[in-house]
């Protein structure tokens, strides 16, 4: 069974198609309300550890390394990654990010593991 999952920046404005609404950042965004968030849930332990984000730094160049981290992180927490696939399981969901790049973030390695796990 695929998945149905977006990926999409915080501070765009929620849309009836990105069905469940789920935050994977550690720490909430700034500037944004809870309730112009529209979130159906805020799953921050699926987030990387601060040792990892801040390793990592949003540096492109790094970005192997750290999908390669991060998915040793979320093989270690088998219980939070059985909530969000539980939610996938419902429908749609789009996992949110507040980070400026929209291509190397942990929303999008955390899409790309669970489509390979689907």
């Amino acid at each position: 069974m695929a998945f149905d999952i977006a990926v999409k920046r915080i501070y765009e404005a929620p849309d009836k198609a990105d069905g469940q609404r789920v935050l994977v950042d550690r720490i909430w965004p700034r500037g944004v309300s809870k309730v112009s968030a529209a979130l159906a849930l805020w799953l921050k332990e699926i987030a990387p550890t601060d040792e990892l984000r801040e390793w990592f730094g949003h540096e492109p160049e790094r970005w192997p390394e750290f999908q390669k981290r991060y998915r040793a992180e979320l093989e270690a927490n088998e219980e939070t990654v059985a909530k969000l696939r539980e939610r996938l399981g419902q429908g749609k969901v789009t996992l949110l990010y507040g980070a400026h790049d929209e291509a190397h973030n942990n929303a999008v390695a955390l899409a790309e593991y669970l489509r390979a796990r689907a």
